[in-house]
């Protein structure tokens, strides 16, 4: 019986352990989410900055280039390469297009919300470069000023020795470098409205040839048209506007003046309209050698910050009044 006894207690006082043990895992259990606070921050932590990584990953390694379509070429030089920094072509000459005061039709009902309303608007004479600025031409303008280089950061400079055509587009400039280039030219950069009278005509058309897009006529993405990168300014005859503006659908995007405002049209300015006195981002016209779909159309806008610098975006000048191969008037800054 005594045994019995022992053996009873012996039983109750091991249950009596478990029962404390799990009391004292219970405790804990309460103290678990506190204990893990800290881990879990990092692990967040770290998921972010891998996401944040993600853009920088993609620029550093570059983009994968969507299938090329094979379309009829147009360009002049039908070379089908990049111009490179060994380029030896003869540079450009400057040429500027007269533009003939008088109405055109700015904007388009099949466009995004930022193109409408389609409206009348009349501008006064002026004149702006037939071609893109060049890098022969934005050079001279960097040694006579001292004014920084069209480069970005070298880590992100992958395409940038087949940049450096003396033809090729001047790239990698902001809106303030390419509106100090037109001060030094004594002209200044076009319009919003200006640009698209330019290349649009007195018709209406949506792009140069007409109203029906043409995808092999200008320097653009997903068309294997022989260049990768830009193309030496007017390499494409039938991205040319009714007036001879070269290189509105492709090659590469445009600054001009204007502020970007989205609802600007539905103000209907009818005569010289001009954008809004401040603003977050510049207006950018036309299309590069990135572009594709929607993006070609002539009556297409976008916008960036003015201190941006990319492959993709160059400039044209444009002045009030002149003639079409005017004097030199360049000057300093």
């Amino acid at each position: 019986m005594k045994g019995v006894v022992r053996d009873t207690r012996h039983h109750v006082t091991k249950i009596r352990e478990v029962l404390d043990d799990s009391r004292i895992t219970f405790h804990e259990s309460r103290l678990l989410p506190v204990m893990l606070e800290p881990r879990f921050k990092i692990a967040f932590l770290v998921a972010v900055l891998f996401l944040c990584s993600l853009p920088i990953m993609g620029i550093l390694q570059g983009t994968t280039p969507t299938p090329k379509e094979d379309v009829a070429g147009n360009s002049e030089t039908g070379t089908g390469k990049a111009a490179t920094a060994s380029d030896s072509a003869a540079p450009i000459e400057e040429r500027m297009v007269l533009i003939p005061l008088g109405p055109f039709t700015r904007g388009t009902m099949k466009g995004g919300y930022d193109e409408r309303p389609e409206h009348l608007v009349h501008l006064g004479a002026y004149s702006i470069d037939q071609f893109e600025v060049t890098n022969h031409q934005y050079q001279q303008f960097v040694v006579a000023t001292e004014h920084r280089k069209p480069a970005p950061p070298s880590r992100y400079a992958k395409n940038l020795g087949r940049l450096r055509g003396t033809n090729q587009p001047a790239v990698y400039v902001s809106w303030y470098d390419a509106r100090a280039y037109c001060r030094w030219r004594n002209t200044r950069l076009p319009t919003e409205a200006e640009w698209e009278k330019a290349k649009r005509g007195m018709d209406g058309r949506l792009w140069p040839g007409g109203n029906v897009n043409d995808p092999g006529a200008a320097n653009l993405a997903r068309i294997n048209d022989g260049y990768d990168v830009t193309a030496p300014v007017g390499s494409f005859n039938r991205d040319v506007s009714p007036f001879g503006v070269a290189d509105g659908t492709g090659n590469v995007m445009e600054w001009v003046a204007d502020w970007y405002e989205e609802k600007i049209y539905q103000a209907r300015v009818e005569k010289d309209p001009r954008g809004p006195e401040h603003g977050v981002f510049k207006v950018l016209r036309g299309g590069g050698y990135r572009s594709s779909g929607s993006d070609v159309r002539v009556t297409s806008r976008s916008k960036m910050v003015p201190d941006f610098r990319d492959e993709t975006i160059g400039f044209r000048c444009a002045v009030s009044g002149r003639e079409a191969g005017g004097g030199d008037t360049r000057g300093k800054i």
